[in-house]
């Protein structure tokens, strides 16, 4: 089932979309997505959704974020083993994953434009499969590591490439500028999907039509399994929190000369089994 989270006129609400349209499960459950994740209801609303007449049209509403409080945004960096070799610095493989964080506010949601902001014009694009958990757990085994996941959504993990390098050992200022990224479009439930497919699922950008990454999670060094468990060592992971997986090779950083993205670019990240994630760039409105 997919779940989303939108606005219709000045209300907010969440729902199922079947193929009637959207049930306004808000209307009807109350609550939001985030907290029918953590209280297991998932499998309740699917129920009500299926034998409820639509509320709307996926037309009529405006897209917000899927879960819209997340408490942690868990990036991980280089986990396609082409992705390493781009870097071309002869590294070996690396033994445990890159990690870092983003705020909320980085992101916009589908349909809405991608900033870029005055301080720098190197915005780029990373398309990218993200779990959503669904069960709390600390140093979660491998073997569990699927049952704690509630569905998948994407995200394009938005870089500032020059300000990833303001200081010597961390990413967070190139990775945190305000609608520099997006999530979206909707959840779909890990019920939909099997182990086989969490482990060769293919995930595409293109930009103005141009296909620029495209591979399957059979290529990560690090699977959706591992990092959980990995993750889980030092997070106490509760439901709603989201961990993007990584990003293929084909970023604009690594043409030559590199390709960022600018305004009236669009930029479409699809998922196999998920959807498509769009989004338009413009400049960053500044308020005088």
């Amino acid at each position: 089932m997919r779940y989303l989270t939108y606005k219709i006129g000045d209300a907010t609400s969440w729902g199922a979309i079947t193929d009637k349209g959207i049930v306004d499960l808000g209307a009807k459950l109350g609550g939001d997505l985030h907290s029918i994740i953590r209280e297991n209801r998932l499998k309740e609303a699917e129920a009500l959704a299926l034998v409820s007449e639509a509320s709307h049209q996926l037309a009529e509403v405006t897209y917000l974020s899927p879960i819209s409080n997340p408490g942690k945004i868990a990036c991980i960096g280089v986990n396609y083993a082409n992705r390493n070799a781009e870097y071309n610095d002869g590294s070996e493989l690396p033994k445990f994953p890159s990690l870092f964080m983003r705020t909320p506010e980085s992101f916009t949601a589908h349909d809405q434009p991608l900033w870029r902001p005055p301080e720098s014009h190197q915005l780029d694009y990373e398309g990218e499969i993200v779990i959503i958990i669904g069960k709390e757990g600390r140093r979660i085994k491998e073997e569990d590591a699927y049952k704690h996941i509630a569905g998948l959504t994407i995200m394009n993990e938005g870089t500032l490439r020059d300000w990833v390098r303001h200081a010597k050992f961390n990413v967070t200022q190139g990775k945190n500028f305000v609608n520099s990224g997006s999530i979206g479009p909707w959840m779909v439930s890990a019920d939909e999907f099997t182990a086989d497919q969490f482990e060769n699922m293919r995930v595409t950008t293109t930009v103005n039509g141009e296909v620029r990454q495209d591979d399957t999670t059979a290529s990560m060094m690090f699977d959706f399994r591992y990092i959980i468990s990995y993750c889980s060592k030092f997070f106490h992971f509760q439901p709603g929190d989201i961990i993007a997986t990584g990003t293929p090779n084909g970023a604009g950083a690594r043409f030559d000369p590199p390709r960022y993205l600018a305004p009236g670019d669009k930029v479409e990240v699809s998922v196999e089994g998920v959807g498509t994630l769009t989004n338009g760039v413009i400049d960053e409105p500044i308020e005088n």
